[in-house]
Order: structure tokens, then sequence, then C-alpha cells
């Protein structure tokens, strides 16, 4: 049964006392230190000297401290910086500053999971992982609401951490709507998975190579744009709004109708066996172990995919498109 707590349940008054570093100001950085100062938080912020969040941090208010001098300072320290840089960073930058009984947070369980950050036993870590981009997060609570989050308790030391964890997610807004119980593996699997197969990889794959299809037949390419990739935020609308059956019954007849009998043509049997060894390589530390490599190596492959991606027909039709729809509001 999922556990899912909410303002009732939580106590925003154990972190109200604790001073908490922020490490890194990007979407995830500044949504959490702007949501808890509101809250009534102590918060401080670490960035190296030469981030390119330095000003943005400085515009809202914070006098920037570099992360060593954040975490020496802080009972509570979020670790918020990309999954690639989160070792180095925390063995550099917060390993030398942590003493007993401090909380080590994190907002996704990559670092931890894969071994790249290893907490020594007197310290308490937890992840507190909103279910959104920083700029939603920041957004609902500054409305009044919130996103879900997932947390889980990965070493209570102090036997304080649950109680600083839940307070955490409270100051962020998130136990407004909800946060879900969670384990390290179930957060970090579920997430790598859904980002590779649906909302990133699969779905822009999908995109391209529908958009492909129609121009290689003949058809406008800015038809194909509109209709292959403008159109599926209208859809993904519907479905966060009501799920998939608000959607069918927010679509035509013939759209829904084609819905049931293409999707498995395109989404077969060996589309889902595809699925499942993507979630082996997830599990069993295949992808992390070629996402380490690919940036202790320069990132050469994705560098490519980047430049090939960047110049595909696509993407020129899109930036047409898109000013064309500004021009014309």
């Amino acid at each position: 049964m999922v556990n899912i707590l909410y303002d009732a349940d939580t106590d925003i008054a154990p972190i109200l006392t604790k001073q908490i570093a922020i490490i890194g100001y990007g979407s995830q950085g500044h949504a959490h230190a702007l949501n808890l100062r509101d809250s009534g938080c102590h918060v401080c912020i670490g960035l190296p000297e030469q981030s390119k969040s330095r000003q943005k941090a400085e515009q809202d208010g914070w006098s920037v401290l570099l992360p060593h001098e954040a975490a020496a300072q802080a009972d509570v320290i979020m670790l918020l910086v990309p999954d690639q840089v989160a070792g180095d960073v925390y063995q550099q930058s917060i390993l030398p500053q942590l003493s007993a009984g401090k909380l080590l947070l994190l907002a996704h369980g990559f670092a931890l999971h894969f071994g790249q950050i290893q907490p020594r036993e007197d310290i308490d870590v937890a992840m507190v992982a909103p279910n959104g981009p920083g700029v939603q997060l920041r957004h609902t609570y500054s409305i009044g609401a919130g996103i879900p989050a997932l947390w889980t308790i990965c070493q209570d030391a102090s036997g304080q951490a649950q109680a600083l964890t839940h307070a955490y997610a409270h100051a962020l807004g998130c136990t407004r709507v909800g946060i879900i119980e969670t384990t390290l593996a179930e957060e970090t699997e579920t997430d790598l998975f859904a980002e590779q197969v649906v909302l990133c990889g699969g779905l822009t794959t999908l995109i391209r190579t529908a958009f492909e299809t129609l121009v290689e037949a003949g058809y406008q390419p800015e038809v194909a744009y509109t209709c292959c990739l403008q159109e599926v935020k209208l859809i993904s609308d519907l479905l966060y709004q009501g799920g998939i059956h608000f959607m069918h019954n927010s679509i035509s007849d013939t759209a829904e109708y084609g819905d049931y009998v293409t999707g498995p043509r395109i989404i077969d049997e060996h589309t889902r066996e595809q699925m499942r060894g993507t979630l082996r390589d997830i599990q069993d530390g295949t992808f992390a172990r070629n996402w380490i490599q690919e940036n202790l190596s320069g990132r050469p492959r994705m560098n490519a995919l980047r430049r090939r991606d960047a110049s595909h027909l696509i993407e020129q039709v899109g930036t047409r498109m898109r000013a064309m729809n500004t021009t014309n509001r």
C-alpha cells in the first residue's frame, strides 16, 4: 500500500531551526532555495567561483558562498548538482565538512545508488525528489499549490532523519499535494527508465521518425511538424489533466479508434522487449557505467549526437514555425 503524506501528516518545525546549504542553483537548486526561504528556513547557497548560476543567485538576493563554505556552516546539505559531477563535488567540497549527525539530502538517487557517493555511517542521508522541473516546483509553490515528491531515508544516524526530511518536503510545498515513500533503487531506476523510454528518448525518436516518414512520402515539412510535434502538447495536457480515458473522451472517435488499432502496431512486442532490455541495463548498472565513462572521456558520443540532432530538418522547420506562431499572436 502506497504511503502518502500531506501537510497535516508532517511538521515543518524541525527544519526551521537548521541551517540549510543548497549546493547548486540550476533548475532544482533555485526552486528549493526560494521555496525554503519563503517558508521561513535559514538557507545559504554554495557555488563554485566559475559557476554560471552565480549571477542569477545574486540577483535573487543571495550572498553566494563556495560549496565547502556553505557545507561547513550547514546542518542540512542538499546536493543539487548534475549526476555526472555529484561524486566529485561530494568528495572535494562536502565530505571534508561533514560532522556526525549532519543530514545529506539529494533530489535524485543516481549518485548514491550507483556508488558515486558513499557516505560515512555517522551522518544522516535521505532523498526528497520533486516530481517535476524546478520551474514548476517554484511556480506551484508561489500560487499556494505544489507538486508531489518521492522521499526515502537511506541512513538515520541521528534518529532525526525522517522528521527533518518530512519537514524539508513540507517547506518545499510538496506536502500540499502529497509525498510518496519510495526506495533509492525504485526512484532511480524508474526515473531513468521513464526518461529513456517515454519522456525523452521514446518520445523524441517517435516524433522525429513520424516527421521523417511524412516528409519522405512527399508531405510538406511544416504540416508534418505541426501534426507530429506541436500537437503533442495538446494531447499531453489532456493526459495530465485526466489520464488516458479522459484524453480518449476529449478527442474525435476517429482519433480514438486509430489509437486502439495502430498504437499496438507501433509499440509491439519487439518494442516491449527493447523496453525490458533498457530496464535491465539500468538495473544492473550498465547505463550508469556507460554514462560515467562518457563523461570521463570528454563526452565524444554525446557531443556528436547533439550535433546530429541539432542539424535535423525538424529543428530547422520548428524554428520557422515557432517564429510564425509568435509573430501572429
